[in-house]
């Protein structure tokens, strides 16, 4: 599937190294303001070439709008859009045109098509997920004026790890550092090991926390489509991402349910709980409290150092890859981690808004 959203809809095309990535959002309704600098703002955090710590290619990223906006305001008709690649060089892959790369998608693509595009992993790279960004940033801005806020910050890289839960920390303050990480101490050393790692030609992964706050109760649906279902599915779809828990997630197994379960209390007129194990949904369905769920990020699978593999013939072969990549995805990942929950977010009010109605 190359769309994903029920009411709020997403369309999405293009390839690494193809004229362009775009898309085509649907469901959002008309007279809605958009501040477009805001959206390329946001696009900005995810571009490549923004840090010493990323990926060199120097793509700007650029939105153009070509329809559902006019004057700044939603005309109610599907918002096109597109990104332009300018930076690509697809020179760099022309000596992996017949070897399949351990732990891409090269294989399984050709298994499943009997063809591929081996210019930067085509439709597989994680470039796609610029219309995830397009689409998500305007999902933010309307969430936004409704008190709804969605943050996502990196809690760790390899071993190191933020030692508290997002209540400690300040997290509006995560883009003042490269690695995009709330405690400015634990960053340095974060930025150190994705150093470290990118001058031995290796590569290092992650953990994003994302924290959702404004949600009142009553989002969700009861069975197949579960709140933290639908944001485990967008999460997962995100390339890279191997791991996805919410709440108290794995680490609720080593606990008695007298210990994880979340007391109801009244709170100014409002049924509150005094914990949060469940991370903000229960039953598929938000009760009130903060939403926030972890996501585990593979070490880039592309490495500057001799690797075995296969030509697409089977022959036993040396993959040397001279393209320019990523030596830890995860700080580039934290607006495409916020851009995928605020496009299922805003699905979900949607289909609760059509049900009262």
């Amino acid at each position: 599937m190359n769309s994903t959203g029920l009411i709020y809809r997403l369309t999405s095309f293009g390839e690494s190294h193809g004229c362009a990535i775009g898309g085509v959002v649907e469901g959002v309704p008309a007279g809605v303001r958009l501040d477009i600098d805001a959206i390329q703002a946001f696009m900005a955090r995810r571009r490549p070439g923004q840090s010493t710590i990323t990926t060199q290619r120097n793509e700007q990223d650029q939105v153009e709008f070509l329809s559902g906006i006019f004057e700044g305001v939603t005309t109610g008709t599907p918002i096109g859009f597109i990104v332009r690649n300018n930076d690509s060089r697809s020179s760099d892959y022309e000596a992996m045109r017949h070897v399949f790369r351990p732990s891409h998608a090269d294989y399984t693509y050709t298994a499943k098509y009997g063809h591929r595009d081996h210019r930067g992993g085509g439709r597989s790279s994680a470039r796609v997920t610029i219309a995830t960004c397009v689409a998500g940033a305007i999902a933010l801005q309307i969430l936004e004026q409704m008190g709804v806020t969605v943050r996502a910050y990196t809690s760790q890289i390899g071993p190191i790890a933020l030692p508290h839960d997002y209540t400690a920390y300040d997290l509006t303050t995560i883009d003042s550092n490269a690695v995009r990480c709330p405690d400015t101490k634990v960053a340095e050393h974060m930025e150190a090991l994705i150093k470290e790692v990118r001058s031995e030609g290796d590569s290092v992964g992650g953990i994003v926390t994302c924290v959702i706050q404004g949600v009142p109760a009553g989002w969700g649906e009861p069975i197949y489509d579960k709140l933290h279902a639908d944001l485990g599915k967008a999460i997962l779809n995100i390339n890279a991402v191997k791991g996805f828990e919410y709440g108290m997630g794995f680490a609720g197994v080593t606990k008695r349910g007298s210990q994880v379960y979340d007391i109801f209390e009244a709170q100014e007129g409002h049924i509150t709980t005094r914990t949060n194990h469940s991370g903000g949904i229960q039953g598929g369905i938000t009760n009130g409290a903060d939403i926030y769920f972890r996501a585990a990020f593979k070490p880039t699978p592309t490495l500057l150092q001799p690797i075995e593999s296969v030509t697409t013939t089977g022959e036993a072969t040396t993959l040397e890859s001279n393209g320019r990549h990523d030596p830890c995805v995860v700080p580039r990942a934290i607006p495409v981690v916020e851009a995928a929950t605020a496009m299922v977010l805003l699905d979900h009010y949607m289909r609760n808004k059509t049900t009262l109605l």
